[in-house]
């Protein structure tokens, strides 16, 4: 089985489908407005995000970064405390819990999930430990019964890092509704992107929704009056727009990843690498990730075969110069994984065929 000649799948397409329309009459609606920094779009946006999630409450900001740096400063979590987390995210996961002042501790990630492993996290709580944020990577949900009980136990704060899993469920249940919090992002990439930066905070808790208001808007309690030292991340009225544009296709955006995410597994069965389990009907497939020993010598095959790829992520977080300082441990399933993880296509729009001359592809590569 050989990829068709002339195959050429992207990894991914950004330029607007059949919502093109209802984005121009978005910004248009906005700009005739005139109003563009936290007006009626952005609240609108935040009641329909926050009842899509199964919260009472979503606070829009300026990045999925952002959504995790505030809620740390909102609960005080800051200067002498620790926050586990995964070594096999973006490093934004990390950096966010180091602009917020405390140190990111890391655990291995369970070698089916590729999430957070939460026997490896437990074991690194200590007297500093203030949170836990397991992250819910490529869509996959982290196991979030294991987290409450070890966040129960040790009386720890619970922050869902959702910024890849956008209408994902943990046992049914809709992430970003299960901790204190959940951060979103709604960089161009992700499952509800929109056309430059923005993020989300989405809680159950009132007061810590009009903290984390309070703090991304310089720490304002009105106009000029600054409260506290808060930061500048407010999500713009014109991304706001465009969001809620999004937000009504996103159900059936997900079921369309899904479907694809189902013909990648029946057509790759065979092939030369390792599909990660489902572990969890709720997964979103932000990213297709499959693992392969020979990964650098498969992504070099299927991109002479006219196939896009990506890798997320080449380096685990602890080993990047900016984390350093932070942590010198190795972390052997997440190591390896970083070393063979590659993420073929994935996206609504893509074709049932592209899928299947991916597919081939990667049986016709000779390991």
């Amino acid at each position: 089985m050989t990829a068709p000649s002339g195959t050429h799948v992207p990894f991914n397409v950004l330029i607007p489908g059949d919502d093109r329309d209802a984005i121009d009459g978005a910004l248009r609606r906005v700009i005739d407005r005139g109003w563009y920094i936290l007006g009626p779009e952005v609240d609108a946006f935040e009641r329909e995000f926050a009842s899509a999630i199964g919260t009472a409450h979503a606070v829009g900001v300026g990045t999925g970064t952002d959504a995790i740096t505030l809620t740390l400063r909102a609960l005080d979590i800051g200067a002498g405390d620790e926050v586990i987390t995964t070594p096999l995210s973006a490093a934004y996961s990390a950096l966010a819990i180091m602009m917020a002042g405390a140190r990111p501790v890391f655990a291995d990630i369970d070698p089916e999930r590729l999430t957070l492993d939460p026997a490896a996290a437990a074991a690194a709580v200590t007297s500093r430990t203030r949170a836990i944020l397991p992250v819910h990577l490529y869509g996959q949900p982290a196991d979030m019964d294991a987290f409450e009980a070890i966040a129960a136990r040790h009386h720890l704060a619970l922050i869902e890092d959702a910024c890849q899993a956008h209408l994902a469920t943990s046992r049914r249940r809709p992430l970003g509704s299960i901790g204190i919090a959940g951060a979103f992002s709604f960089y161009p990439t992700k499952n509800l992107g929109a056309l430059g930066d923005g993020g989300a905070v989405t809680t159950r808790d009132a007061q810590l929704a009009a903290r984390i208001k309070r703090l991304r808007n310089g720490g304002q309690t009105s106009r000029y009056h600054h409260q506290e030292a808060g930061a500048n991340s407010r999500l713009d009225e014109l991304q706001a727009a465009v969001l809620r544009v999004r937000l009504p296709r996103l159900a059936a955006w997900t079921e369309r990843r899904r479907a694809l995410a189902s013909t990648y597994r029946r057509a790759l069965v065979g092939a030369p690498l390792r599909v990660p389990a489902l572990v969890d009907e709720g997964h979103v497939f932000h990213l297709f990730p499959v693992l392969s020993e020979e990964r650098d010598r498969l992504q070099q095959h299927l991109s002479a075969e006219g196939i896009e790829t990506l890798i997320h992520y080449p380096v685990p977080i602890q080993r990047q110069p900016a984390l350093g300082a932070v942590s010198a441990e190795e972390y052997p399933v997440a190591a390896r994984t970083c070393a063979q993880v590659l993420s073929l296509p994935i996206y609504p729009s893509l074709a049932e065929r592209d899928v299947e001359a991916v597919a081939a592809a990667v049986h016709s590569f000779e390991v």
